[in-house]
């Protein structure tokens, strides 16, 4: 068991020459608060979505094409289904899923995962139902996205008003992103039968947003809707999704900064990040906090990253539209990590991502 200390062992970078530190509700400053970090299950293959479920068990998928439950108090995994159609090719396989809200009347779970079809890679969006420990009666939402070895997104999300988001990668084909014919380099908004809604920005199409190069976080706060999303070289970002908006890739990386992306920024409706990174840090999941049990990062995202190796905490604005400040924790504690997800009591729990013997590690008091 490790000690973690917020914030003094953190990277603090501030982004307000005036910035406040949080309070305790006196004006005076919170003080460190002293989290412990376990190791709770390890020998997993590339975990790639963790969702604390409505069963107090954690649910997981894995690349190769597992499904599974962790108990958080033993550990212990439990397998529930594989799917065997699942193609594991590069960053590819099983990646992200969603459990439907009211759980106890609808049991349903939507997985996102990369398959063959017809010589080609390809991606689907399939919904199972759960009953009794197992999940059968397999359902496709939507197929025939294209995919690659790199770039497949592959985030799920179900919205306050009963949506269905996806985030989708560019599929190493760069020009997909602006192509809103095109299922890649989207956020894509479905119905949770798969049937495409009225009030979407283009009649009959899927395509929520567009212009984006590999979005691997997607989470809603309130009205708003944050995602992350991979750079190239530079500027991995973080994205408030708002309806039709072009988020530039790629033509524009990060801000609009220089004239060509000025350009292209006015004429285009371009949306910039609240946030990026230059060097890259490999972003991927998202999560929000906002729980007394850890008080020092309530109204915050959450971000864990693959290259970075950390964990960092996105302090928000009242209104959630800034952020305005960073820190990070665990930095090469534990590799390379790819997911995380909270439990209703306030722990946190996060995924490595290293492809041997990967862990699910445990952040609590």
């Amino acid at each position: 068991m490790k000690t973690l200390i917020i914030s003094a062992f953190a990277l603090l970078l501030s982004l307000s020459s005036c910035k406040k530190n949080k309070t305790n509700g006196t004006g005076d400053p919170l003080p460190d608060a002293e989290l412990k970090t376990r190791v709770l299950s390890s020998g997993l293959v590339h975990p790639w979505e963790m969702i604390y479920g409505p069963d107090q068990q954690i649910w997981i998928t894995e690349r190769p094409g597992r499904i599974s439950r962790v108990d958080p108090q033993t550990g212990k995994v439990t397998l529930l289904h594989a799917i065997t159609e699942v193609v594991s090719n590069g960053e590819g396989g099983l990646l992200g899923m969603a459990l439907h809200p009211n759980f106890s009347a609808s049991p349903w779970v939507y997985v996102v995962y990369n398959y063959e079809s017809g010589g080609g890679y390809r991606e689907k969006v399939v919904r199972f139902n759960y009953a009794n420990g197992t999940l059968s009666s397999a359902f496709t939402i939507i197929d025939q996205i294209p995919a690659a070895s790199i770039h497949n997104g592959s985030r799920l999300l179900i919205s306050s008003d009963q949506k269905l988001m996806i985030s989708t990668g560019d599929a190493s084909n760069s020009a997909n992103a602006q192509n809103r014919n095109s299922l890649s380099g989207k956020i894509l908004r479905l119905n949770l039968d798969g049937s495409i809604p009225a009030d979407n920005p283009i009649a009959g199409s899927p395509v929520w947003s567009f212009g984006h190069r590999n979005p691997q976080g997607l989470i809603q706060v309130g009205d708003k809707i944050y995602s992350s999303e991979h750079g190239a070289s530079s500027n991995d970002e973080i994205n408030l999704i708002v309806k039709g908006r072009n988020y530039g890739w790629p033509n524009v990386e990060g801000f609009c900064n220089t004239t060509a992306e000025q350009s292209f920024c006015s004429t285009n409706n371009v949306a910039e990040p609240l946030f990026a990174w230059t060097p890259t840090i490999a972003t991927s999941a998202i999560s929000y906090y906002n729980s007394d049990y850890i008080p020092q990062w309530k109204n915050s995202l959450l971000l864990v990253s693959l290259k970075a190796s950390r964990l960092t905490q996105l302090s928000l604005n009242p209104a959630g539209d800034k952020i305005t400040e960073a820190k990070d924790f665990l930095i090469n504690e534990f590799g390379r990590l790819r997911a995380i997800c909270q439990s209703p009591e306030g722990k946190i729990y996060i995924a490595s991502s290293n492809g041997n013997n990967d862990k699910i590690i445990e952040i609590a008091k």
